[in-house]
Formats: structure tokens, sequence, C-alpha cells
């Protein structure tokens, strides 16, 4: 149990080391964008084959796979949405837009983003008896350019350095107690509920990527963000394939 939250906190710590990096060097707003849609490559081959590939496998037939699929979009859309009009919109903006935004409505929406990863984590220990590497990676790379274009915005917003830390640091320890409930809650679950969760997941992971870093992403990098995408897609797939 304690395991899950350990790979659950691993994980989102890169948003830390993320965090400090830019607190010591600027990035480039193109160098950014190359890392995030590698980033985004990572994660969507995760949530094929690590989420709804694994889902499908675990149980399919009864609509476990579909309704999971889009119930999570559905909640991180309205979760979303809510927190953006509490002002949490620009929360991973990378040139200071959070200033105009709600310090809480910042860290509500940065903390929605992270869930969804956290409890699969611990899930796919209850699947596959050991974390998922591949998606272990894919959560931990994804979190860089997250953590780095936020912490730039945040800077730039007024927020000191260690408030940042500070952030990243919360969000770390609230992801290790997602894991920790992924592993607890589902450990005697059915094979329906964990099909279920692992599409939701999928579903929610999707919905954040499309409305956030990919359109980030291409507004840095241009149109080579889809040559890099594919790149973090094949590596994915790669440690999906190996495991």
């Amino acid at each position: 149990m304690l395991g899950a939250f350990a790979w659950g906190f691993a994980a989102a710590a890169t948003l830390i080391a993320g965090g400090a990096y830019a607190l010591r060097r600027r990035v480039g707003d193109r160098a950014l964008g190359i890392v995030m849609a590698f980033g985004s490559g990572v994660l969507i081959s995760s949530v094929a084959y690590e989420l709804v590939g694994e889902a499908f496998d675990t149980n399919h037939g009864n609509g476990a796979v579909a309704g999971g699929l889009f119930a999570g979009s559905a909640v991180f859309f309205l979760g979303d949405t809510l927190i953006d009009r509490m002002g949490g919109d620009k929360r991973k903006d990378s040139g200071g837009a959070q200033a105009e935004g709600s310090p809480l409505a910042i860290v509500l929406g940065t903390v929605l983003d992270g869930i969804p990863e956290s409890i699969v984590l611990g899930l796919t220990i209850v699947v596959g008896g050991s974390v998922s590497a591949a998606f272990l990676v894919a959560v931990a790379l994804s979190n860089v350019p997250e953590a780095v274009a936020a912490t730039s915005g945040l800077v730039r917003s007024g927020w000191s350095g260690s408030r940042v830390l500070g952030l990243w640091t919360l969000v770390s320890l609230v992801s290790g107690l997602a894991a920790l409930v992924g592993f607890a809650v589902f450990d005697s679950a059915s094979s329906t509920a964990v099909a279920f969760v692992l599409a939701f997941a999928g579903g929610a992971i999707l919905t954040m990527l499309a409305d956030t870093m990919m359109p980030e992403a291409f507004e840095h990098a241009g149109p080579l963000v889809g040559v890099v995408t594919t790149f973090g897609f094949a590596l994915a797939f790669a440690l999906s394939a190996l495991e």
C-alpha cells in the first residue's frame, strides 16, 4: 500500500524538479512547446495501450470501457470549466497570465490535472501486480513541461519561488494519496469496475491533453509538434511493448 503512495509521489515529483529548473533557468517558448508535444505523445500512447487497451482486456462487452471513457471526459470537462470560471483557466500559461486569476483556482486546477493519472498508477499495481513502467514514465515526462510552463507564468505573475515549489510539493503529495486510494479502493473491485476506472482516467487525460497541453505546444512550437508528438508516442509504445 505504501508502495502505491511512493510511486504516485515519485511520478508527480517531476513537477518539483521541473519547477526548480524553471526557477534557475529560463526555458525558451519553442523548447517548451517541443517538450510539451513530446509529453503529449507519450500520454496519448499510454492512454491507448496502458489504459483503454488494458480496460478492454480486463472486461469488455458490457459497455464499461465506452462508459468510462465518456464519463471521464465529461467529468474532467465539467470540473475544468468550473475551475476556469473561478479563475484557474490560465494555470499552465508561461507568460504570467495567472496574475489575472485566483490562486485557489490555480491550485485546484493543478490538482485536478494530476488526480486521474495518479489513481491509475495505484490501479495498475492491482491489475498487474506491479506499477506499469510505461505509464509511470509517461506521467513523469508529461509533468516536466507542465511544471516549467506554469512555474514561468506564476513567477511572472508575482508568485515567489518558495510558493511555487510549495504548490508542486502539495500536488505531489496529493498525487501520492490518489495513487494510494486507487490501490486501496480497487484492490478487491470487480473486473467491470476496474475497466470502467481505467477507461475513465483515459477519457479524462485525453480531454486534458486536447484542452491544455496540445494547444499550448502548437502555439509555442508550430507544426513541428506533430513530428515530436509522434516520437513521444513511439517511445511510450516501445516501453509498453517491452513490459
